[in-house]
């Protein structure tokens, strides 16, 4: 019976170089600091990449300043392509999340050479805490805080820190989702956002009810 493995011996290594490289590429990003054998093998077959990624649609991005690489499904306006690469809808707080997590590290690249911005559970919380509703119920806002953290280390923007008790490390892919054309609509939605929480202008339900209608479509990053 013939196995993957002995499928794969009979592979030139050049194709098992390209299956190296292109296999982790589908399931997420790559990212020169976690695997340094790999960039440099996609480094090595970069053009050999792109061109196996675009029969699928797939655009492959490199950033060497940040280190990372990741795939993008092209847009074909005249061709119906199907997507390999799913669009999530986000609540606008899962935005907004995302939005100060990036003006963080914008702040942190300014200020610091070290290429990791981390982070802990309580920081990002304060981080939000001035943006959500005043609440005096302290373990409902905590949940909150927490559901939408899942959320975005999901997405592949956060990952905890091995070894360091809830604290995250703020993945720099988020450079490449959240460009500052997108911060500065954000920014619009987010005055708008803010005015419904002053006193006596909207209360809570109808603040979730606006979040509900406002949500973008991203792609994600797939950690």
């Amino acid at each position: 019976m013939t196995t993957l493995a002995t499928a794969a011996a009979g592979l030139p290594d050049d194709a098992l170089d390209l299956s190296r490289v292109v296999i982790p590429l589908l399931r997420g990003v790559v990212y020169q600091a976690d695997n340094p054998a790999m960039w440099s093998l996609l480094r090595r077959h970069q053009a050999r990449v792109k061109d196996h990624m675009a029969v699928m649609g797939l655009a492959l991005v490199i950033d060497e300043a940040e280190g990372y690489a990741h795939l993008r499904q092209m847009d074909h306006d005249d061709v119906d392509i199907p997507r390999l690469i799913p669009r999530h809808r986000l609540s606008f707080r899962v935005s907004l999340l995302l939005a100060l997590l990036r003006k963080r590290l914008a702040e942190f690249d300014a200020s610091s050479s070290d290429p990791r911005l981390i982070l802990a559970r309580d920081q990002i919380a304060d981080l939000l805490r001035v943006h959500l509703p005043q609440s005096t119920n302290e373990v409902r806002l905590t949940t909150e805080v927490d559901t939408l953290m899942t959320k975005v280390e999901a997405l592949g923007f956060l990952r905890k820190v091995t070894g360091q008790e809830r604290t995250y490390e703020v993945r720099r892919i988020l450079k490449a989702y959240v460009d500052a054309q997108w911060l500065a609509e954000f920014d619009e939605r987010l005055r708008e956002y803010l005015a419904t929480l002053e006193p006596g202008v909207a209360d809570a339900a109808e603040a979730d009810e606006r979040e509900t209608r406002a949500s973008d479509d991203e792609e994600h990053a797939h950690g």
